[in-house]
């Protein structure tokens, strides 16, 4: 059986546009109790925080498209 840790009921929005670090970003991040968001453009981050205030915001500065960080 595996147990998993309690939520800390804070959420991060994880901003990148390499989809396999994304995903290695949130399975990180929820092992460790963490509510995860994640978008792979800056146009869809923004989309988001129009509906979630997340605690911390996890960007990547160097996307490729024209809506880089």
């Amino acid at each position: 059986m595996t147990q998993h840790k309690a939520t800390t009921g804070k959420t991060i929005l994880v901003v990148d546009d390499d989809v396999d670090y994304l995903y290695q970003q949130k399975v990180e991040l929820e092992a460790a109790g963490y509510r995860v968001a994640e978008a792979a453009s800056g146009n869809e981050a923004e989309k988001l925080l129009e509906k979630i205030h997340p605690d911390l915001v996890v960007l990547d500065l160097m996307m490729e498209e024209e809506d880089r960080g």
